[in-house]
C-alpha cells in the first residue's frame, strides 16, 4: 500500500485511520482489489495498538469499503462505484441564497480577550455564581429520569412558571406559565416569530441604528428590512412605512443609543400596530440592570389588542453560553410558535431549564441581579465620568440608566481610530457599524467585562490611538 496514513490532528485514532482510508478508496488512491497491510503491520508503522487499526478495518468492512478473504488478507472492495477525483468544494455543489453568501464567516464572539475589553453585550463571567449553578444542574441531572423522552416544545413547565412570575413582578409583564415559550436565547425567539408570521417580501421595520443580528435574521427569511430613525424619544412612529407587517424595537434601553422610548411614543406605536394589523416585537434584552429610576412599563403591559410579542434573554443577566431565553407572544400566535419550535429543534436542554427554574424560585436569580447591578452601576459611572473628562469636546455621552453599554456621539468618522485602538489592545465598536441607511459617527462602549479599575487605563489607551497619525 503506497498510500500514507497520518495521525496528525484531533479525534479518535481509529476514526482518523477510518476516514483517511475511506477517502483514499473514494478518490482512487486505493484501487479496487488492492491488498491492505495486516493490522499488526500497519499498527507497527503508525506506532499505535493493533486493536486501534482493527477497529478501523472492521468499520470499513462493515460499511462496504473493504472485504476480507479468509487466509488471504484484507482488500479494497471491488463493488464500489468508480472513484472520482477530488474537487474544490467552493467551486461545485449547491449554492446558498445570496444573503448567506454575503455574510462573514461566523467566529467565536469571545475567542480572544483584548487587554481593554469595551465590547458590547458581554456580561462579567466572574459575577456568575458558578458553584451554585453546578450544584443545581447536578441535582437536575440526577433527577432526569422523568425527562428521558421528548418533552413539551414550550419548555420545562417549572421554568415557564418561574419566568412568568419573575417578569410579572420585575417588569409588569402580563403572562401566565402557558403564555411563556422557552427558547435557546432571544435570537431563536425572533427566528420562530419569522417562521410563523413572515412570507418572502413582507416588510419589517427596525430601529436605525439598531441590532444588526436581528436585521440579518429578518433578511434571511426573505423580508424587506426597512430602517426607521430613532431620536431622543425612541422610534419615530410617524416614519414607519406602509405595509409593514412586523416592527422590532428595544424600547426599555434602545440598542445601541441607550435611551428609553417615551410613553407617548409607546402608545403611538401600539395604536399604529392596531391600525396596520402588525406585530410589535419588544426585545427587553438587558433592562434587568437599572441604576436609577424604575423603567417605563413595557409595551406588552400596555398592549390591549394582542399586538406585542415580548422577548427576553438570560444571556446578558447570566452567561451567553447557557443559551436560554423566552418569548411571551399574543394568544393568536402561541399554537403556531409551539409547532415551529417542535419542528426546528423540538425543545432545549431540559436539565438546564429545570436548574434555572430552581435558580429563580429560590431567589438566587434576584440576588445575582442585585449584586451584578451594583458592580455594573459603578462601572457605568466611572465610564461616563472618564469619557466626559478625557474626551471633552470629542465625545458626547448619550444619557442612559440601564444595561451593559453606553453610546457616545462624535462629529467625525471614528473607524480609523477604532482600528488603531484594536491594534493597541482596546476593543471598541463604532456606532456606524450598527447603522444602515443613516450612518452616525460615535462609539458604543460596553462595560460588562472590563473591571472598574481598568477603565481609566483603557480609555487612556483609546485616547492615544485617537491622537496617533
Amino acid at each position: 500500500m503506497d498510500f500514507h496514513v497520518s495521525l496528525a490532528g484531533r479525534g479518535d485514532l481509529s476514526a482518523r485511520i477510518y476516514r483517511q482510508l475511506r477517502d483514499a478508496v473514494l478518490d482512487g488512491r486505493l484501487r479496487a482489489g488492492e491488498r491492505l497491510p495486516p493490522t499488526r503491520e500497519l499498527a507497527r508503522r503508525l506506532a499505535v495498538s493493533r486493536n486501534t487499526v482493527a477497529v478501523a478495518y472492521d468499520r470499513l468492512t462493515a460499511d462496504g469499503f473493504l472485504t476480507g478473504r479468509v487466509g488471504a488478507g484484507t482488500y479494497v472492495s471491488g463493488s464500489l462505484p468508480a472513484p472520482k477525483p477530488r474537487r474544490t468544494p467552493s467551486a461545485h455543489g449547491p449554492r446558498p441564497k445570496a444573503i448567506w453568501r454575503s455574510l462573514p464567516t461566523p467566529v467565536a464572539a469571545v475567542a480572544e480577550t483584548p487587554d481593554y475589553d469595551f465590547r458590547v453585550g458581554i456580561p462579567d463571567a466572574a459575577l456568575f455564581p458558578l458553584e451554585t449553578w453546578r450544584r443545581l444542574l447536578a441535582r437536575e441531572l440526577r433527577a432526569a429520569a422523568g425527562f428521558v423522552h421528548y418533552v413539551d416544545p414550550s419548555g420545562h413547565p417549572g421554568l415557564r412558571a418561574a419566568i412568568a412570575r419573575h417578569v410579572g413582578v420585575s417588569r409588569s409583564v402580563r403572562a401566565g406559565a402557558d403564555d411563556v415559550l422557552v427558547t435557546q436565547g432571544a435570537q431563536q425567539a425572533l427566528d420562530l416569530l419569522c417562521r410563523v408570521l413572515l412570507s418572502p417580501g413582507d416588510r419589517v421595520a427596525v430601529e436605525e441604528p439598531g441590532y444588526r443580528q436581528a436585521k440579518l435574521l429578518f433578511a434571511s427569511h426573505g423580508a424587506e428590512v426597512v430602517g426607521v430613525p430613532v431620536d431622543g424619544e425612541g422610534l419615530d412612529v410617524a416614519a414607519l412605512p406602509s405595509r409593514t407587517k412586523l416592527v422590532y424595537v428595544t424600547p426599555s434601553h434602545q440598542f445601541p443609543l441607550g435611551t428609553p422610548m417615551s410613553l407617548a411614543r409607546r402608545t403611538a406605536l401600539l395604536a399604529w400596530a392596531e391600525r396596520a394589523d402588525a406585530l410589535v416585537v419588544e426585545d427587553d434584552y438587558d433592562s434587568e440592570f437599572r441604576f436609577s429610576d424604575r423603567p417605563l412599563e413595557p409595551l406588552q403591559s400596555l398592549d390591549r389588542g394582542g399586538r406585542v410579542a415580548y422577548v427576553g434573554s438570560f444571556s446578558k443577566t447570566l452567561l451567553p453560553m447557557l443559551r436560554l431565553g423566552f418569548l411571551v407572544a399574543p394568544p393568536s400566535l402561541q399554537d403556531a410558535l409551539r409547532h415551529a419550535r417542535q419542528l426546528s429543534d423540538w425543545h432545549g436542554d431540559v436539565p438546564a431549564q429545570a436548574a434555572l427554574a430552581r435558580f429563580v424560585d429560590e431567589g438566587l436569580f434576584a440576588r445575582h441581579i442585585r449584586r451584578a447591578t451594583k458592580v455594573y452601576a459603578e462601572r457605568h459611572e466611572r465610564l461616563v465620568s472618564t469619557v466626559d473628562r478625557v474626551f471633552a469636546g470629542r465625545l458626547r455621552v448619550v444619557p442612559s440608566a440601564a444595561g451593559l453599554h453606553l453610546c457616545a456621539l462624535a462629529d467625525a468618522d471614528l473607524e480609523p481610530i477604532a482600528a488603531r485602538a484594536a491594534a493597541a489592545g482596546v476593543a471598541v465598536q463604532t456606532l456606524s457599524d450598527l447603522c444602515g441607511g443613516f450612518p452616525a459617527p460615535g462609539l458604543v462602549l460596553g462595560y460588562g467585562s472590563i473591571p472598574v479599575e481598568r477603565i481609566d487605563d483603557g480609555l487612556a489607551a483609546l485616547d492615544r490611538a485617537w491622537g496617533a497619525t
